[in-house]
């Protein structure tokens, strides 16, 4: 007779899967921000439709993208200073609450009948300055809430899981409520939903760490930053491939109520639905990333999971079968999420901890602080292509991308192994 109970190996498995939770303010900040992100997903996709319904233009589709992000590119060099100098816990809690604040403005406009696009585009300036400072902090708060630095690449793969759960029920959700109630209620959610991530703050205990005074001028911490992270090739190549996928292949995302409108011939909903299949594919990514137990290997699937993002695109774009376009927003998402946390990762593994927000910092850069860029590039493009050859030019760059960095490969490999072996991940005889 079969028994009902988990067996042993599976518990283990889970276990694995789930271990960075065993650390109490890692416990609190992953579920307050899974309810605080499945807020902001909702009003991204609000702010989307919003635009589009507004003004039916591509272009100031871009042009809304480019204000949410370039202010990440611009200061979030100088936030990774920051982030290695103040104390990084008091900062996002004071991100949190600005964040909720932008949230209940635009809520507030909307939900009055008075809103019009200049006041979109400047509280999306408002929501991306605020961002600068946020994410890389964030991004670099992740190790001070693990105690175990076995965990961290468990917790940042958990990190991606969050988010694209996130992702999974917040496009659907606001699909729904845009269709029923209007933008305005995904904004007034969004808001209300920082409260629980402000908490989850509030409540963890941070053992203070001791900071070395930083004497140095705050340029020249940024200098040094720099030089560090593009003078030593494996971070350099790294943030380079995500910074390409970033701007040719992440500006797809403003482009999507095009295709859910005038491609697929549907509605809200509809981009609701090619968004969460995104977060289902990034999902099935996160988890299979946080069931591995070693940094080791994951070089090489950043190579398959950026070539992966790009065959998505290519096919996505190619489509005119609505559940033809659900499959390849799975892939798409499952080769976006793998190849950004699988480069978090590697980073956050190799970094000096003195230099980690300003690692983390560029990382942000390449990640989101190309996507404004890409953003315009995309809505330009879409204007005088279409929005279908203006993916698929994305997809290909990421493919060209990633066989650059595999000719590389080898020769990173190398130059990382001497700190694999410092830091115990490798013997000392291993290859």
């Amino acid at each position: 007779m079969k028994s009902d109970q988990p067996r042993p190996g599976e518990i283990n498995g889970l276990k694995s899967i789930f271990r960075a939770l065993s650390h109490r303010n890692y416990r609190l900040f992953f579920g307050g921000q899974g309810i605080s992100l499945i807020g902001t997903w909702m009003q991204q996709i609000a702010m989307s439709w919003l635009v589009y319904r507004l003004t039916h233009s591509a272009l100031l589709l871009g042009v809304v993208g480019f204000t949410g992000r370039i202010p990440t590119f611009l200061l979030a060099s100088l936030a990774g200073v920051l982030a290695d100098r103040w104390n990084r816990h008091r900062i996002i809690v004071m991100t949190q609450i600005l964040s909720m604040i932008q949230a209940m403005m635009l809520a507030i406009l909307v939900l009055t009948g008075t809103v019009v696009i200049w006041h979109i585009i400047l509280l999306s300036l408002f929501l991306g300055l605020v961002n600068a400072l946020d994410i890389p902090t964030r991004q670099s708060f992740v190790v001070d809430m693990i105690e175990k630095r076995e965990d961290l690449g468990n917790a940042i793969a958990l990190n991606s899981s969050m988010v694209n759960g996130a992702r999974l029920i917040g496009p659907s959700a606001a699909g729904l409520l845009i269709a029923t109630l209007g933008e305005g209620m995904c904004f007034l959610l969004n808001g209300l939903s920082f409260i629980a991530v402000i908490v989850s703050l509030l409540a963890m205990k941070m053992i203070p760490k001791k900071r070395e005074i930083q004497r140095s001028r705050i340029f020249q911490g940024l200098k040094e930053g720099f030089s560090y992270a593009f003078g030593f090739e494996p971070i350099r190549a790294l943030l380079l491939l995500l910074g390409l996928v970033s701007l040719m292949g992440m500006p797809y995302m403003v482009l999507m109520p095009i295709f859910a409108e005038k491609i697929l011939h549907g509605g809200p909903q509809t981009l609701g639905f090619l968004l969460g299949a995104t977060g289902v594919g990034a999902i099935a990514g996160s988890i299979y990333l946080a069931s591995r137990k070693s940094v080791l290997g994951l070089g090489r699937i950043t190579v398959i999971s950026a070539s992966l993002f790009g065959i998505g695109l290519i096919a996505f774009s190619l489509s005119r079968l609505f559940w033809l376009s659900l499959s390849m927003m799975l892939l798409t998402g499952f080769g976006m999420m793998v190849q950004m946390a699988s480069t978090n990762t590697v980073l956050q593994t190799i970094v000096e901890e003195d230099k980690r927000g300003r690692v983390m910092s560029f990382y942000t850069m390449a990640f989101m602080g190309m996507v404004p860029f890409g953003s315009l590039l995309a809505g330009s493009l879409a204007n005088q292509i279409g929005a279908p050859n203006t993916v698929m030019i994305g997809g290909i760059a990421c493919i060209l991308g990633s066989g650059l960095f595999a000719k590389r490969l080898p020769t990173l490999r190398g130059m990382v192994h001497p700190i694999y072996v410092e830091k115990g991940i490798i013997s000392e005889g291993l290859p």
